[in-house]
């Protein structure tokens, strides 16, 4: 099964491409995600779902690992994510949402949206500890008092 190209970095076509302007590739969401550190890749990436620790490394090694980053995956995920023994997937740690960029270069125009919605989510759990993010039934709808 092949894996989904990362629509935010298209595949290159043909190794024969001509060379790329600077101010071209400073445009590129692929360049600019290939030299961001590494821990704030997975951050970036664990902010939107869950992974198992294959999927996101094939997910990182798609978008391009640098070689100094290589076999570091596992310490970064201490650090940053929580893990779940029930189904062997990571999440990130809550504390760290707090620290996320929304215009990350390796989201797509929807990753944003959803990080949006995430974020909003996380905000109304803070202000509200006590509450349901779910909205009761309102009193229209419960049964009319004698």
């Amino acid at each position: 099964r092949r894996a989904k190209p990362n629509a935010s970095c298209p595949a290159p076509e043909d190794k024969r491409t001509k060379p790329m302007k600077p101010a071209e590739r400073e445009q590129n969401p692929c360049s600019a995600l290939y030299r961001r550190p590494y821990r704030d890749r997975v951050i970036h990436l664990l902010a939107l779902r869950t992974y198992k620790k294959p999927e996101l490394l094939a997910r990182l090694q798609r978008d391009g690992i640098m070689q100094k980053d290589k076999g570091t995956l596992a310490k970064i995920l201490q650090q940053v994510a929580k893990w779940n023994a029930k189904d062997n997937s990571f999440s990130l740690k809550e504390h760290l949402f707090q620290t996320l960029q929304t215009d990350w270069p390796g989201y797509t125009e929807i990753d944003r949206q959803n990080l949006k919605l995430i974020l909003s989510g996380k905000s109304l759990n803070a202000t509200n500890p006590g509450q349901k993010t779910s909205p009761g039934p309102s009193e229209r709808d419960a049964p009319a008092r004698p």
